[in-house]
């Protein structure tokens, strides 16, 4: 038999933590070495002899980086003559890169009134994060006209696209200035927190839907949905519905919106328009108002998504002859609004007022979710 090795014991806790720092402090030094390196390099014109546009190009493909990555780095060896308090101040293990890289962009957007000392007392006290934070502020005191331009031009790079795929979903690229980005992350951030303690949505698709109740929420979205009577009725063999901006919609898709939506319906029997009605809104302001005191909230159990971004959600559809009256309303959340009319799940209302949820009878592939 071969000799046992005998199994090395792990380090401990506090060992780890030590070889962590200075592991760091090794990269961060790697780092400096690397950002004079890719300055000189920038000042050569090799990068164009190799075919790349520019240095930074060259950088990012053949350094395995990202072009933000790169740059930051030509930058910080561009400056290092402005930045050898940092420096030394990294060779010390006082601050990280991180740390010299926020002093670099102060130095390239405000050379005539940059001053490292006043900058570096903070880098030291602070983490690289709120170190960016407190040189805004700064940068703010010593060039509130560059400040302000830097503003604007943020503003003026704002856009935002929307392209549908071929599948009708919609691709959303776009980028928001700071105000305009705190602004959507206000609004979306109440309504992107979980719903339940059994919530498995992630946090992006939880985005998502947010964004959907955005748009949804407060004053009903106005839509234009042209359907067939037979699939407003939900009848075997019924074509989809369409709607503006979109491929076709299904039937149950098409019941949800009606439920608490304005809409403006073209109606279709044998090919022919039966019925071209103006944006009704299916429940009006008083029992409007009246749902959102009785309930206050989302009635699904367990669900608190208040009245504001709650949908009307009847009971008996009023298609299948139910009555728009606070008897047969309930609030309900857009999830939960969506898992009723799409994903099968009914509600039923107790003698007691409170909502029993009955799960779907037929499922695809796994057993049905419980409430949530």
């Amino acid at each position: 038999m071969g000799e046992v090795v005998p199994r090395v014991a792990p380090d401990s806790g506090p060992e780890l933590a030590e070889k962590l720092i200075e592991l760091r402090r090794v990269i961060d030094l790697a780092e400096l070495s690397f950002a004079q390196t890719a300055a000189d390099f920038a000042a050569t014109e090799e990068y164009d002899e190799q075919g790349s546009v520019s240095a930074i190009d060259w950088i990012r493909v053949n350094c395995h980086m990202t072009s933000t990555a790169a740059a930051d780095r030509v930058r910080v060896g561009e400056h290092l003559d402005q930045l050898q308090g940092g420096v030394f101040a990294i060779v010390q293990g006082e601050i990280g890169f991180a740390h010299l890289s926020v002093m670099a962009r102060m130095a390239y957007a405000m050379p005539q009134a940059f001053d490292e000392s006043a900058l570096l007392e903070k880098a030291r006290q602070s983490s690289p994060g709120k170190f960016h934070h407190q040189c805004r502020h700064y940068r703010h005191a010593a060039d509130p006209q560059g400040f302000n331009q830097e503003q604007a031009e943020l503003h003026e790079n704002r856009h935002l696209s929307l392209s549908t795929w071929e599948d009708g979903s919609l691709l959303v690229n776009g980028v928001l200035d700071p105000v305009g980005g705190a602004a959507l992350r206000t609004a979306l951030e109440p309504l992107a927190r979980r719903s339940g303690a059994h919530d498995d949505r992630n946090r992006e698709q939880r985005q998502a839907d947010a964004l959907v109740e955005l748009a949804m929420g407060g004053q009903r979205t106005q839509l234009q949905v042209t359907s067939s009577l037979e699939t407003l009725l939900g009848l075997s063999g019924a074509s989809a519905a369409e709607m503006e901006l979109t491929l076709p919609i299904s039937s149950k898709t098409v019941e949800r919106l009606a439920c608490d939506c304005s809409i403006t319906r073209v109606l279709f029997q044998d090919s022919m328009v039966i019925d071209v009605g103006r944006s009704k809104r299916t429940l009006e302001g008083p029992t409007r108002r009246a749902l959102n005191a009785r309930d206050g909230h989302c009635r699904w159990p367990g669900c608190e998504r208040p009245a504001k971004w709650s949908a009307a959600h009847h009971i008996v559809h009023w298609i299948r002859g139910g009555d728009t009256d606070l008897g047969n309303l309930i609030l309900l959340c857009h999830r939960h609004h969506r898992m009723v009319h799409e994903g099968g799940w009914q509600l039923v209302r107790g003698e007691d007022g409170q909502i029993l949820t009955i799960p779907p009878t037929v499922t695809f592939g796994s057993l049905a979710r419980g409430p949530d």
